[in-house]
């Protein structure tokens, strides 16, 4: 599958562009499932090698407007990997504790460890997106310099792009692959979810009316969105612009992606010593004593 038209590595990107929605694929159904559940056992096979020797580690972070998929995204694409090396974190609005340090100190308590696969779902970027709708959010941080909504302006916005490239490229250099999806959902298949979640009992309990207050600011929203992909698409770390009006292809795209990244690492599984060799020979050897002296 050809990815490449999703990725993005520079300030080319147009979000009034970017496609929400791919050619049919109904009829293709069962093959996509296929294709997931073939990457899901790739997924699950690298992170066994991942956690065997705590090398590398993996940060998918994944951002999206409301509905768009993104806690179904994780559930079906991570449903085969070991727990003990996998982790998913949720940032919401900070916490009064969280304030009272810089913005990524909560970021670095969440990362997975090396040897796992970590899920930030929704991440350090929502303080250059929803800070960005609402402004006011930076007021509460105390931040020097920060006393009004005249002084959270493009320099400051220009200077928080700063510190996230300077973050990941630090946490490339430490061993980790970051893989950041956007999951593009159109305002339309957004209401129809909405309306879903409201008209079907068992999904009521998905519905928040904050989900609604915020679909208010959509095309503030969207703007956000351009400026931070742009500011903040690498060549190491680049963007990933996923149509998401389809789940199931959303789902496909993304972890042929995740698998195809995560192959290109050096992984294996740690080769013994001659040491080593000798003392399982020995612990071998004490094992099968044991069974004679039953006799």
């Amino acid at each position: 599958m050809d990815t490449k038209q999703y990725r993005y590595t520079k300030d080319n990107f147009d979000i009034k562009k970017a496609p929400t929605w791919v050619a049919d694929s109904s009829d293709q159904l069962d093959k996509i499932k296929q294709t997931i559940n073939s990457n899901v056992k790739k997924i699950k096979n690298a992170q066994k090698k991942m956690y065997a020797r705590h090398r590398y580690g993996v940060l998918v972070v994944i951002q999206a407007m409301d509905a768009a998929g993104k806690d179904s995204m994780i559930s079906h694409i991570f449903s085969g990997v070991n727990p003990v090396g996998f982790k998913v974190a949720n940032f919401k609005q900070p916490t009064t504790r969280e304030l009272q340090h810089d913005y990524l100190w909560r970021i670095n308590a969440a990362l997975p460890e090396r040897g796992s696969i970590g899920v930030f779902n929704r991440s350090y970027y929502e303080d250059v997106l929803v800070s960005q709708v609402h402004p006011q959010l930076i007021l509460n941080a105390n931040l020097p310099g920060i006393t009004t909504l005249l002084d959270v302006n493009k320099d400051f916005w220009e200077g928080r792009y700063e510190d996230i490239r300077q973050y990941e490229k630090y946490l490339s250099r430490n061993g980790y692959m970051i893989l950041k999806f956007f999951l593009h959902v159109s305002k339309d298949e957004q209401k129809n979810r909405f309306l879903s979640r409201i008209e079907t009992l068992r999904k009521n309990w998905k519905f928040s009316a904050a989900d609604i207050r915020e679909r208010q600011y959509w095309k503030k929203y969207q703007l956000a969105y351009n400026r931070a992909i742009n500011a903040t698409a690498t060549k190491e770390n680049p963007w990933y612009v996923i149509p998401a009006d389809d789940k199931w292809y959303s789902r496909l795209i993304v972890s042929d992606i995740i698998t195809k990244r995560i192959e290109k690492l050096p992984l294996a599984y740690p080769t013994m010593t001659p040491d080593q060799e000798g003392e399982l020979a020995k612990a071998h050897m004490e094992l099968l004593d044991e069974d004679k002296n039953k006799k």
